[in-house]
């Protein structure tokens, strides 16, 4: 019980403000408030299982480094993603993943390396009680973006749908950038990354600007009627 509460509360105060609960904030003003909590859960269960059951032994195999630079790309990816929703004209709806597992997968991917993951496997190494410290850890993560979600809820009943998107994809794609800065350690591959990841940033959001009004520019029209 001593391993449940003391995992519990840590991970209660140190999830306030954390970029998983904003994460929890910015899904919820999208998705329905039942399939984030579900999301929410599983990832967090499958991440935490994954740090108290294994300790280090994923860091050993993978540097953590890179793991985390991972993961901050694919909140830049999850960002675009969430920008471009269903809002291309003529387009046939592509579903690559359901609600519940975009909300899953970002969590899972959000928990790796962040400060919740690394104190579930010092708490793990503690107390030496994988289910108790699981438990405690996931319940701490659940009352902390229960509380974000509650908030994305009045939000998204209260800003307009093209304000709610790119609410969301801003959230996802300002952590990106924070992971990769933070991560990357090399002034000059962290600048060429940065650069980089700002380059196809823009690119796509300049794509889809002209897709949605069906002036992409490899078919908007000359002067005379000629493509």
């Amino acid at each position: 019980m001593d391993a449940f509460l003391a995992s519990m509360i840590f991970v209660v105060l140190a999830e306030m403000g954390d970029k998983t609960q904003l994460l929890g904030v910015a899904l919820a003003t999208r998705f329905n408030a039942l399939t984030v909590f579900a999301g929410v859960l599983v990832g967090t269960l499958a991440n935490h299982f994954l740090a108290v059951g294994l300790g280090n032994y994923l860091t050993n195999v993978i540097p953590l480094s890179y793991i985390q630079i991972l993961a901050a790309l694919s909140f830049v990816v999850f960002g675009l993603w969430t920008l471009r929703g269903d809002q291309l004209a003529g387009e046939e709806k592509k579903t690559y993943f359901t609600p519940f597992w975009t909300v899953t997968i970002a969590f899972f991917l959000a928990e790796m390396g962040d400060k919740t993951q690394l104190a579930s496997i010092a708490l793990g190494a503690k107390y030496h009680s994988l289910f108790a410290v699981w438990m405690g850890t996931t319940a701490g993560m659940m009352i902390s973006n229960a509380l974000g979600i509650m908030v994305g809820i009045v939000l998204g009943k209260k800003i307009p749908e093209k304000a709610v998107k790119l609410f969301s994809a801003g959230i996802f794609i300002l952590f990106g950038y924070l992971g990769l800065f933070q991560y990357i350690s090399d002034p000059m591959i962290r600048t060429v990354v940065l650069i980089t990841v700002t380059g196809m940033v823009l690119g796509y959001i300049f794509l889809l600007y002209f897709r949605q009004r069906g002036k992409s520019p490899q078919t908007r029209k000359k002067p005379g009627g000629t493509a």
